[in-house]
């Protein structure tokens, strides 16, 4: 499980590396869908995985309510910081169109899975 947590890490960060998004739009369809984890699980987990300097005092309210995974919040962040560079780096070789279409595409997707699903 850590390693698929680390992977999620990873591919959230090479996407959003690309794309120029935050993680939290990719980080809580994948704990949701790949963790099973509630909408306030995840939420308050995507916290954790960005929490410096970002989120610390919305994940701590998360967390004292028992709504964020520490470990997973920080493998997620791990993964992330690789894979944020790498996505940052292949970005660099995407043509500004390609890479504006991508976005759209990738909110539209999600947003539609999130906006359809039970």
């Amino acid at each position: 499980m850590t390693w698929a947590i680390l992977l999620v890490g990873l591919v959230v960060g090479v996407v959003s590396g690309i794309v120029g998004i935050g993680g939290g739009v990719l980080f809580i369809p994948a704990l949701i869908w790949l963790l099973g984890m509630n909408q306030h699980k995840a939420q308050g987990t995507t916290l954790a995985a960005l929490l410096a300097p970002v989120g610390i005092f919305a994940f701590l309210e998360y967390y004292r309510n028992g709504n964020a995974d520490l470990r997973v919040g920080l493998l997620l962040g791990a993964g992330f910081l690789v894979g944020g560079y790498f996505g940052a780096v292949g970005a660099q070789h995407i043509p500004e169109v390609w890479l504006r279409r991508v976005f759209a595409v990738t909110l539209v997707a999600i947003g539609s899975r999130m906006f359809f699903s039970q």
